[in-house]
């Protein structure tokens, strides 16, 4: 229990600094659930965090009946990463870093961030959980799925914010991807490879 709200905590943290002290000041666009609560803020002004929590609701729905435990322990990382990117939103007035550097520092903190949680069987929104499912049923990578879903997100955020750059956000997935297929598999490894 103790390790579960450490890994809350701290993914959280890693996720909100990524966002709003990298992410936001370029208008630069993640994947995934994430993706989508940047898309409406830059579009609508939207709180980014409390977006995410809405658009997640229907998938935690299927989470409930379908994989009671990625619901209870999932439902805690989405609450509180939610409330971390709205409450460290100030961050993002404080950013001078150039985009090219951002764009990679973003995708590496909320990788980071991601990694942490999905270790320890948490997600943070909606397609986190859905690829946490996915990954159950078919034995493949939950990274692959969550690359995946975060390109959908890019193309979609191409369509409605103009002012996105496309060539660094998707960078910055790429670095989210990337930086959480690497750690996932890493723990997989050493996981398997430790004496029970």
């Amino acid at each position: 229990m103790i390790q579960k709200i450490i890994a809350i905590l701290s993914g959280s943290l890693f996720i909100s600094i990524g966002i709003n002290f990298f992410a936001i000041p370029h208008h630069l666009l993640d994947g995934g659930m994430i993706g989508l609560g940047l898309i409406g803020k830059y579009a609508f002004e939207l709180q980014p965090g409390l977006t995410i929590i809405v658009l997640s609701i229907p998938l935690y729905l299927v989470a409930f009946f379908y994989e009671r435990n990625y619901f209870y322990n999932g439902i805690h990382g989405l609450l509180v990463s939610s409330f971390f990117i709205d409450f460290f939103r100030p961050l993002s007035e404080y950013s001078t870093i150039p985009i090219f550097i951002s764009s990679i520092s973003a995708g590496f903190m909320i990788g980071i961030g991601i990694s942490i949680m999905l270790i320890n069987n948490i997600s943070t929104g909606g397609s986190d959980l859905l690829a946490l499912i996915l990954s159950k049923i078919t034995s493949i990578n939950v990274a692959l799925f969550i690359l995946t879903f975060d390109g959908l997100v890019i193309l979609l955020g191409s369509i409605f914010i103009p002012e996105t750059t496309i060539l660094y956000s998707a960078l910055l997935i790429g670095t989210v991807g990337f930086t959480a297929l690497f750690i996932t598999s890493f723990m997989r490894m050493n996981k398997s490879s430790s004496p029970i």
